[in-house]
């Protein structure tokens, strides 16, 4: 036997360092999951970068017992900086220093344009070290459309939890749905049925299927839309419509079913258990898909086609391919497992970076590339050109 031996001779070497940011991260987190207060400041933190932490002030409390979990589990102090207080102050102080590098926000639409236009005052202004990355994922006006070949009874029950779960509290939470006239009565008879058997009430009572929204605010702007629907005769209620504030900020979920299709609640984020329907004709399937892409307010964050037609489907998924960046086919639009599927919406709702995604965590990287040379350069011209 005759061995061979190759020899390779390299010529050069490259590689990537994943630089943290040369800066700090400014972590802004919403009440309505916790969970996501430990994301935004976990994602971050494992790329070596430092954060600052102020989450809603309505969780101030659940937010302060993840970070003594982080603590207790090892990470090192002041890696994670934890500071509650005034809003526009703190951000104010965040946003004048040189080494603010990045914002990672969760909440409303209407604050993340104003942090990200005071992040461009900043840069115009020269302050920082970087451009700060902006990531962000903010709200939803978030669709179910049902195809007349839908299992209307699994349809109901994905609507149900997806519209009224968290008393509707969830940026991914479905708050418009359009419906096949032929299978309109079933479905909101199902509907109705349904609503009949849940209860509301304290969240310590499992039992409850929703408890209470927020706060005052949101009680006081959803109820007023819920009074102004009330009254209007393009809207008939199927179900709920009322509330009580005497002891707790309770709203009864509550249906309306549009009688035209350019109804404002079709563009209108309540952030609440309100829902609004539409019920077209089976023939007009191809022009609804064209109603749902424009309506929403121009947020793209969830949505999802109940059918059993591959066809329908598959017209769903290419013609709403910008109406949602996370987007179901039989499945409620809320409840995306990390893991299982990456978070985040695009036009309105954020800067779709994927949450739960290596996406998200390279926003928090500033790459190196590295290249070693072997070779020594024996000419000035060419051909070589290495």
């Amino acid at each position: 036997m005759v061995g061979v031996m190759l020899m390779i001779r390299l010529t050069s070497n490259s590689r990537t360092d994943w630089r943290p940011l040369e800066g700090f991260v400014y972590a802004v987190s919403p009440f309505n999951f916790t969970a996501i207060g430990g994301n935004l400041i976990s994602g971050p933190a494992l790329m070596g970068n430092v954060v600052l932490w102020k989450p809603s002030p309505a969780s101030v409390y659940a937010s302060s017992l993840v970070h003594k979990v982080l603590l207790e589990a090892g990470l090192p102090p002041n890696v994670i900086q934890l500071v509650n207080g005034d809003a526009e102050m703190i951000t104010s102080t965040v946003f004048d220093h040189p080494d603010f590098s990045a914002l990672n926000f969760t909440g409303s639409s209407d604050v993340f344009r104003m942090l990200y236009g005071k992040a461009a005052e900043g840069i115009v202004a020269k302050k920082y070290k970087d451009f700060p990355r902006m990531v962000a994922e903010t709200s939803g006006k978030n669709f179910h459309l049902i195809h007349a070949s839908a299992d209307i009874s699994n349809a109901v029950k994905h609507t149900m939890r997806a519209s009224f779960e968290y008393s509707g509290q969830k940026c991914s939470a479905c708050s418009r749905i359009y419906l096949p006239k032929s299978q309109a009565t079933r479905f909101l008879d199902e509907m109705k049925q349904e609503l009949s058997t849940v209860k509301m009430g304290p969240p310590e009572d499992f039992a409850n299927f929703l408890g209470p929204v927020i706060n005052q605010t949101a009680f006081d702007k959803i109820t007023k839309a819920i009074d102004s629907a009330n009254q209007d005769s393009q809207l008939e209620r199927v179900a709920g419509g009322s509330y009580d504030g005497s002891k707790g900020y309770f709203i009864e979920p509550t249906l309306y079913v549009a009688k035209t299709l350019d109804h404002p609640l079709f563009d209108t984020e309540l952030f609440g258990p309100v829902l609004i329907a539409y019920v077209y004709e089976d023939a007009e399937f191809d022009s609804v898909l064209a109603e749902v892409d424009k309506q929403g307010g121009g947020f793209a964050l969830t949505g999802a086609i109940f059918a059993n037609d591959a066809v329908a489907i598959r017209k769903a998924e290419n013609r709403l391919r910008y109406a949602a960046g996370n987007f179901y086919t039989n499945c409620k639009t809320t409840g995306a497992v990390i893991g299982q599927q990456s978070f985040g919406g695009a036009r309105s709702s954020g800067t779709n970076d994927k949450a739960g995604s290596a996406d998200s965590l390279r926003r928090f990287t500033s790459p190196r590339t590295l290249k070693e040379d072997f070779n020594r350069l024996d000419a000035v011209l060419y051909p070589s050109n290495l």
